[in-house]
């Protein structure tokens, strides 16, 4: 049978017509030099060989079945693995603006969804990669995996042996998306039917035992169903609340032991802290426009990846919900954060993500473009790498991630590498139209909740929070 994309990512695909809700997510690695050109090829085509969606592009299927991956005949690495010379001055800024041009190009849907270009002659005789990728090849942790085929933890690249050999890229035949669709369609009704047959003795055996706990429990679900599809009719910021193509990309850093440790103070984890941090700068941000915000909406990425699942690739669910904005203290900010983030994660509806999305892809795309653009704000935390690594021979001195804003006014993203989180910040320029002034807010807000920790004692033995590294722009 065809590889059918997931209805998870047929529904960012989906969203490609409309330019503010792309699915692009672009990254910066910082790099001490630049890296042994010969081993960097050889990284990349490791890649390209060993995870097909790397060399594969999407093309369409006839409704109801999702868009169907096929390998790319005419797949060339020059284009997908590109290299060039900074321009004047060769700053993170000048890193910075080639990757907001990047977020803004769109893909060439006849070939795979993906670009690395390696920048050299940075004014600090460092270099850097601008990674661009569409959401589908990967989530979060789907990075980190990619990451090891790509990563040393030696100055010294280590030998990968020979290369895997070419995928076989077959010719498409003429009734291939007829064939494709019949056979996607008697699949999901074979297992339709098999899940049926599984699920129904028990649930016939439950309703007669507990018939008032199985009446409930359908009901549960149901309402936690639709609070994952209901439109949101208009955004909660009075301010931040037109959207465009216009885009705007920033970075900060804060120590991850002192985000932790503010964490513990405040009774939540490091995920709390760090949206405690966002809350904080969006109330000052609002405060500085003569504004006063009780709440505001956020979608939060949510891990569903299972031991099991293929290396890379998408595996994630969107989930909206309400986080408190005008508590100045950010201890309370992080204890009622963990409360509501800890309601969503057990949200009923989230076995049902791929069935629920399979749905949204058959309705109007209006209806979607309603459940989107008024969020106000995306907020993803990833994993990073905890110790130092190498590529193809330079070090690795930090890396930034920008997800992509999908209607909302920014995307917040932080990504650990060693001791320190590293802040993305994608921003709608149109909504946020001083986006300086937007930044230096959200680096308040983030004092505000490391002070939690500068100003008590470590709650660990030999835990001891780092002074803040100053920001970087």
């Amino acid at each position: 049978m065809a590889s059918f994309m997931r209805n998870t990512d047929a529904f960012a695909w989906g969203m490609e017509a409309d330019a503010r809700l792309r699915s692009t997510v672009v990254s910066i690695v910082v790099l001490d030099r630049s890296p042994d050109w010969a081993v960097l090829v050889d990284r990349f085509e490791r890649v390209a060989r060993l995870m097909p969606m790397f060399r594969q592009r999407v093309v369409p299927s006839l409704p109801p079945a999702p868009p169907r991956w096929v390998y790319d005949r005419d797949f060339d690495l020059r284009y997908h693995l590109r290299r060039v010379m900074a321009p004047p001055p060769g700053t993170l800024a000048t890193v910075l603006e080639m990757a907001r041009r990047a977020e803004l190009d769109e893909f060439d849907h006849a070939r795979p969804m993906w670009s690395v270009t390696l920048v050299e002659g940075l004014a600090d005789d460092g270099a850097a990669l601008v990674v661009k990728l569409h959401h589908s090849l990967a989530d979060g942790i789907g990075a980190l995996q990619i990451a090891e085929l790509v990563f040393d933890h030696t100055p010294e690249p280590a030998d990968r042996g020979p290369l895997p050999p070419v995928p076989v890229a077959k010719e498409p035949g003429l009734l291939d998306t007829l064939r494709h669709t019949l056979g996607y369609e008697a699949a999901t009704l074979g297992h339709a039917a098999k899940l049926a047959a599984q699920a129904t003795p028990s649930a016939i055996l439950g309703g007669v035992r507990h018939p008032r706990a199985t009446v409930r429990a359908v009901t549960e679900t149901t309402a936690s169903v639709y609070r994952t599809v209901r439109p949101i009719n208009e955004t909660s910021s009075p301010i931040m609340r037109d959207r465009r193509t216009r885009r705007e990309l920033g970075v900060h850093e804060v120590p991850l032991l002192a985000l932790r440790e503010a964490a513990h103070r405040g009774g939540g984890t490091l995920n709390d802290a760090f949206l405690a941090g966002i809350t904080g700068g969006m109330r000052i941000y609002h405060e500085r426009h003569g504004s006063t915000v009780e709440e505001l909406k956020v979608t939060m990425p949510i891990s569903i990846r299972s031991q099991g699942d293929e290396v890379g690739g998408n595996r994630i669910t969107l989930m909206r919900f309400v986080l408190p904005v005008s508590d100045p203290d950010p201890a309370a900010r992080i204890k009622e954060t963990h409360r509501r983030a800890g309601s969503i994660r057990a949200e009923r509806s989230l076995p049902y993500t791929q069935t629920i999305a399979g749905g949204l892809n058959l309705l109007p795309r209006w209806y979607i473009g309603a459940i989107l653009r008024h969020v106000d704000f995306l907020a993803s935390n990833v994993p990073g790498l905890p110790v130092q690594v190498y590529l193809a021979g330079a070090a690795v001195r930090m890396q930034y991630g920008f997800g992509p804003t999908i209607g909302a006014s920014v995307n917040i993203t932080l990504m650990t590498y060693r001791d320190t989180c590293a802040i993305g910040i994608n921003a709608d320029s149109a909504a946020i139209s001083d986006f300086e002034v937007f930044r230096e807010c959200l680096v308040a807000g983030f004092d505000e909740v490391l002070a939690l920790a500068a100003d008590s004692e470590p709650a660990h033995p030999g835990r001891t929070p780092r002074k803040r590294t100053p920001a970087r722009k």
